[in-house]
C-alpha cells in the first residue's frame, strides 16, 4: 500500500526550515542524561536506568514517535559513567534517527553539599529514510526525497551541572557536530540538517510539611533556525511516594503529569500534553510514559536524595 504524507506533517521537519529539532520530554527532569552528559548523582555503587516513550500528536499524519533509554552509575565520589540512546521516528519510519552515546562526568566538590560536574558525550548519530511508495503533488520531487538515506556519523557532546540536595541548575549542548546528510548543492535545500542544541534546566525542592513537598522546574532550548522554547513545570511529591504536577511549554501545549514509586527502586509516571498552537486542530494531544530503575550494587538500600532528576 503506496504511503500518501501530507506536506504540513513535513513542513517542521524536512527541507522548510534551517534547523532539524532535537525532541521534546515533558519528564526531561527525570530524563536529563539526554540532554546533558555532565548529569550525576554522587552515590558510589548504585546504577540509575530509565526509560521513556513519547508518541506526539496523536492522529496527525507522520506524527513523532521517540524512545529513550539511559543507565548510569558513579564509579567513585568523582566520576561517573553510563550510556544513553535516542530514537526518534518521523512519519512511519519515513526517517528515522538513531543516537548512542557513552557519557562521562567529572564531579567538584564546591564546599558543603555543593557540586559542580562537567560531563562529555560521546557516539554516533545514525539517519535512515524510506520514501518508497510515497505519492507527492510536484512531479519534479526534490533531491531530499528522491533518494533513501542510511547514514552515520559521529558526534560529541558537553555539559556543565550544579547541584545539591535540593537544587540543580544545567546548561548543555549533547550535540556539537552539525552534521548534514545531504549538503546544499544548486538551490537544492540541504536534508537532515543537525544544528547545535543548547539546554538550560533547573530545579528546586521546597519542603512545604513532613509529607508535602513543592518542586518547580523548567527547561530552556536553543537552535538555530527555530523559536527557543522554554518548558515550566511545578510538581508536589506527597510522602516521597506521589507526585502530581502540571507543565506549561510556551506558546505550544499545557500538560498534566504525575509518577508513583510501585517499589522503593522502580517508578513510573505518565504525561498528556494538550496542543495549545493551531497544529491542535490535527491531533488529540501527546502521550508520555516513564519508567525510573534504580540497582543497588551493593544491596545495602538506597534512600534517594529529595533530588528529583
Amino acid at each position: 500500500m503506496k504511503k500518501i504524507i501530507l506536506f504540513i506533517s513535513f513542513l517542521f521537519y524536512i527541507n522548510t526550515i534551517s534547523a532539524q529539532q532535537d525532541p521534546e520530554y515533558t519528564h526531561y527532569m527525570y530524563n536529563m542524561s539526554i540532554v546533558n552528559p555532565a548529569y550525576a548523582t554522587g552515590v558510589p555503587a548504585m546504577m540509575n536506568f530509565g526509560g521513556l516513550y513519547r508518541t506526539q500528536w496523536v492522529g496527525a499524519v507522520g506524527s513523532p514517535k521517540t524512545f529513550t533509554f539511559f543507565g548510569h552509575s558513579a564509579l567513585t565520589e568523582k566520576v561517573e559513567v553510563g550510556l544513553s540512546f535516542i530514537s526518534d521516528d518521523i512519519g512511519d519510519g519515513a526517517k528515522t534517527e538513531n543516537n548512542i552515546y557513552a557519557d562521562f562526568a567529572y564531579v567538584l566538590n564546591l564546599g558543603g553539599k555543593n557540586k559542580l560536574s562537567l560531563g562529555l558525550k560521546a557516539g554516533v548519530s545514525s539517519m535512515q529514510t524510506n520514501f518508497n511508495g510515497f505519492r507527492f503533488s510536484d512531479p519534479d520531487v526534490d533531491r531530499a526525497f528522491a533518494e533513501n538515506i542510511n547514514a552515520t556519523k559521529p558526534n560529541i557532546g558537553v555539559g556543565a551541572y550544579y547541584f545539591r540536595d535540593n537544587l540543580y541548575i544545567g546548561f548543555s549542548a549533547p550535540n556539537l557536530l552539525k552534521t548534514k546528510y545531504i549538503e546544499e548543492k544548486s538551490g537544492v535545500n540541504a536534508f537532515g540538517a543537525e544544528e547545535i542544541h543548547m539546554f538550560f534546566t533547573g530545579g528546586y525542592v521546597f519542603q512545604l510539611n513532613d509529607n508535602l513537598k513543592l518542586k518547580p522546574a523548567f527547561m530552556s532550548r536553543l537552535v538555530k533556525g527555530a523559536p527557543v522554547s522554554v518548558d515550566l513545570t511545578a510538581n508536589a511529591l506527597y510522602n516521597e511516594k506521589f507526585e502530581l504536577g502540571v507543565a506549561y511549554r510556551i506558546d505550544d501545549s499545557v500538560s498534566a503529569l504525575f509518577n508513583f514509586n510501585v517499589t522503593p527502586t522502580l517508578r513510573v509516571g505518565y504525561a498528556y500534553d494538550y496542543t495549545l498552537s493551531n497544529l491542535g486542530q490535527f491531533n488529540s494531544g501527546t502521550h508520555e510514559i516513564m519508567l525510573l530503575f534504580d540497582l543497588d550494587l551493593l544491596g545495602k538500600g538506597y534512600d534517594k536524595s529529595p533530588r528529583f532528576f
